[in-house]
């Protein structure tokens, strides 16, 4: 998969270090996926959720922070629209971001 942007997910883990490893993690797989359908999503990252509108809620860091994403299938491309700790979370909309 494509993921645009990883800038974003620099920028958090500048901000958060300690969030570095778990957002690579992440990254790391989602690159390497070669996802057709929301099934397979779930197959990579079995907690992710998926609360229509093309987001997808990924748990990363062992739940400690959340990356919502807007995946298209047909392009095989996954746009980073946040990611954040638990309470910045909780202040936004994730399907409408």
């Amino acid at each position: 998969m494509v993921v645009i942007s990883k800038k974003r997910l620099v920028e958090f883990y500048e901000r958060i270090p300690a969030a570095r490893q778990a957002v690579l993690e992440w990254y790391d797989k989602t690159i390497k996926a070669d996802w057709t359908k929301s099934a397979d999503v779930k197959a990579t990252f079995a907690t992710v959720d998926n609360p229509g509108n093309d987001r997808f809620i990924f748990n990363v860091g062992g739940n400690k922070y959340r990356l919502v994403a807007m995946i298209h299938f047909t392009t095989r491309t996954v746009y980073v629209r946040f990611i954040g700790t638990h309470q910045e979370y909780d202040k936004i909309d994730s399907t409408e971001i």
